[in-house]
Formats: C-alpha cells, structure tokens, sequence
C-alpha cells in the first residue's frame, strides 16, 4: 500500500466525518480490554488490542466486510514488512514519520493536536496510524531496492510467466524516427504557421533512409533516431496516432519543442523474448493501476510469509 495523498486525504475525510460523530468514550471498551494475543509472526505478537485499533481505523476508512478478519490480517501483513525493513535498515526515521503526520493534518487545516484528538476519540490512536505511516513510507523503498524501480522483470520472471501462458505474447515492434519542426521559445506564435508546414511536408516525406536529405528542404527541422519501440512502450500522446498513421507517418503533434511527427520505418509483429518481457510489465502495471498495488510488492510480500512462522489464535 502506497502512502499517496490522494490515500491520505480519503482516509481523513472519513475521519472528520466519523470525528464528528464519535464522543470521547467510543471503542473505548475494545481498547480496555484485557489484552489478549491473537496472532504471532515470527516471534512478534499481535493483540487483540492491535486489532480493535485497527479495526477502528478501517471504519474510518469505510472499508466493508468482516473488520475483525481484515484487521489482523493487514497487521500480519505489516509485521512481515516491519521485520524485513528492519533487517534491511531501510527504514524511515522517526523525524519523516512526525513530518508526514503533520503534513498530513496542515495539509487538511488541522494542527496536529487536532488530528491526535480525532484519532484517540475514534479509537485508533496518533500512535497507530504513526506506525502505519511508517511502514507505508518505508515498503516501497524495500520493493524498489530488490527489483528496480521501473520494474524489469528477470529472465526467470519472464520464463515462469512463459510456462504459464503456454506460448510467447505478440505484439507489434516499430522501428520509428522523429521529426520535428522546431519552434523556438520565444517565437510561440509561429506555431500555427508551423504547424501546417509540418501537416504539408508528410506528403513528401521519402523515408527512413532519406529523413536527413529531407530535413535540409525544410528551415530548423531536426530529425530523432528513435529506433525500435514495441507496442506497450509507446507513449500514451502517441499511441492512438500512430495507430491511425497514414502514409508512413502520423499526424502533428505541439510539444515544447515545436511541431513533431513520427515516421514508422518498419512495422512487423514479434514474439521474442525481449517483447514477452515488455508484454509481461505492461500487463503488470495495467494490474497496478486497476489495484493501486505493484505487483512487485505482493511478490515481496508472498515470499516473507512463505518464510514466516504464523501462528493465529
């Protein structure tokens, strides 16, 4: 789980909202109770205490379901990852854990006394939350730390998903040039004007081979080696035009630069490994986008506590 503001600022809507309503007295009960330890992981105990916080905290953020049943697993969950960050020693120091929490209640027009209050009356404590942010802060420094942060799968990654699939993903592979029409920064107002001398010139374009003879033609027009680009790298601004592409090449695009267009050298389909590696992470970060989870982390995780001793009472 990503500490992302957009999390943090849902997570304490629902905490005014439940702040508002709560008195001082709630869940007080769960949190006097005699402690009780529901779960060990690896010799780190987990109360029923730990729990009912929890629990608190996931009404806060309105999640549904079986609480209690939720509550301890994510605490398994965030153990596993507290031990392993502190057999790393990648941890977040304490000083980044306070700032995070008071950028988190100024940022909401809360001083941090205020947001303790709402917290403690709802029955989760600055404490806990303060733990929670820790481990979400510190998490995916470690995933990042063990596979990279652009998420390269290894070549063992990339036969398992292979044995999996039963045969080789197809996609297609371009093999591009870039061209562009240079407009400076401070003569932005010819970017019409080159514009259309852009849109006419992709009629006369002869070529790959021919890209640099053909710049001499035209004033300030550079050409880009992009070379090869498989079908999940493209960048999103270019994808649908060079889906649509006639002619050889795409339609204009404006940039900072000035006016660009891609010509496709080549286009065929492939099924290699390499393109089964690019295949294979886009697939991954569609998943991440879908769940808000990297793939990566459940990877980490799964591995931790197939290696864990757990015990749950």
């Amino acid at each position: 789980m990503t500490f992302a503001k957009k999390g943090l600022r849902t997570l304490l809507a629902g905490t005014l909202a439940l702040g508002l309503c709560v008195g001082p007295t709630a869940f007080v009960e769960n949190a006097n109770a005699a402690s009780q330890v529901v779960a060990v992981v690896n010799k780190t105990a987990i109360t029923n205490g730990d729990v009912a916080r929890r629990v608190a905290f996931l009404k806060l953020q309105r999640r549904k379901g079986d609480l209690n049943k939720l509550a301890k697993q994510e605490l398994i969950e965030e153990a596993l990852k507290r031990q392993e960050i502190a057999r790393v020693g990648m941890s977040v120091s304490t000083d980044e854990v306070n700032a995070a929490f008071g950028r988190f209640a100024s940022s909401n027009k809360l001083s941090e006394a205020q947001l303790s209050s709402i917290l403690s009356q709802a029955g989760v404590g600055a404490e806990h939350f303060k733990a929670y942010i820790a481990v979400s802060m510190s998490w995916p420094r470690l995933v990042n730390a063990r596979y990279g942060s652009k998420g390269k799968l290894s070549n063992q990654e990339v036969v398992s998903r292979l044995l999996e699939n039963k045969q080789k993903p197809v996609t297609t592979e371009y093999f591009l040039k870039q061209v562009i029409f240079v407009v400076p920064a401070s003569k932005k107002g010819i970017a019409g004007k080159r514009k259309a001398e852009a849109e006419a010139s992709r009629a006369k374009f002869p070529g790959c081979d021919g890209a640099m003879e053909f710049a001499k033609n035209y004033l300030d027009v550079s050409i880009r080696n992009l070379g090869r680009v498989l079908e999940p790298e493209l960048p999103p601004e270019w994808k649908p035009l060079i889906e649509k592409a006639s002619g050889g090449t795409t339609g204009t695009r404006v940039t900072e630069r000035g006016v660009e267009y891609l010509a496709i050298c080549n286009q065929r389909q492939v099924s290699d490994d390499v393109a089964a590696e690019v295949v294979f992470r886009a697939e991954d970060i569609g998943k991440e986008k879908e769940t808000g989870e990297n793939p990566n982390s459940k990877k980490y995780l799964d591995d931790l506590r197939s290696k864990a001793q757990i015990v749950e009472n």
